[in-house]
């Protein structure tokens, strides 16, 4: 019988003390791991990046994030692996999941009556109004009032 694969991405986070060699090296090293029992769809190297906070008092390190299809028992191994090997500073696996698209903006109802198209039409029309208001003028409004940036940010996202 076939093993069921599902998708996964990783992302691990390598310290850059250890030389750029073993940097690769470490990478290297999980790339076979999945090879061995999976395969990889894609590998993203971000390279040297700043870290948003310091990790055992280091401010950069190096990205990298694998894209794979797998087993169910693989993340895990991963996981535990990551934990263990001297250099890794984070390392995080998760499964991926497809990008849904937005939700419609009517849906139609659960009786067998067919939903009119002009409502539809209604619900959408208020949508491009609000989307149409300059941003600008709501940040201008809300830094007038005091309001944090992070205030302003949720403002937007809800009038959008």
């Amino acid at each position: 019988m076939e093993r069921q694969f599902s998708s996964y991405e990783a992302l691990f986070v390598v310290d850059l003390d250890i030389g750029d060699e073993s940097v690769k090296a470490i990478i290297e090293k999980f790339k076979g791991m999945i090879e061995q029992s999976g395969k990889i769809v894609r590998i993203d190297d971000w390279g040297k990046r700043r870290l948003a906070y310091p990790i055992n008092d280091k401010n950069d390190g190096y990205y990298s994030l694998i894209t794979f299809d797998a087993p169910a028992d693989l993340p895990a191994e991963i996981n535990r692996v990551a934990k263990i090997t001297e250099g890794v500073m984070r390392a995080m696996v998760l499964k991926a999941v497809a990008p849904t698209a937005k939700a419609p903006a009517a849906i139609a109802p659960a009786s067998d009556e067919a939903a009119p198209a002009a409502p539809a039409a209604e619900v959408e029309a208020p949508a491009a109004e609000v989307a149409e208001a300059p941003a600008a003028e709501a940040a201008g409004n809300l830094a007038r009032v005091g309001c944090s940036r992070r205030a302003l940010i949720f403002d937007i996202e809800r009038l959008v």
